[in-house]
């Protein structure tokens, strides 16, 4: 990804490719709180719900922050 502004097209075509390819459905999609994932319609479209992690809160991000 090279911008941001890419962020709509790729979230779209993994949710597409997901169910199309390997049959199975997002039930979650968890992000930080950066305005380029706030796609609510595509969201509320596919019956996925959006977490957003907390500000400051590695913790939350465990898998990543433990090979950092």
């Amino acid at each position: 990804m090279h911008a941001k502004s890419q962020t709509w097209e790729l979230l779209y075509n993994f949710v597409t490719k997901v169910t199309t390819q390997f049959g199975k459905t997002i039930k979650t999609i968890r992000s930080d709180s950066g305005p380029e994932f706030d796609y609510t319609i595509l969201y509320n479209t596919h019956g996925i719900n959006h977490q957003r992690s907390c500000v400051e809160t590695p913790q939350q991000n465990s898998i990543v922050e433990r090979k950092h």
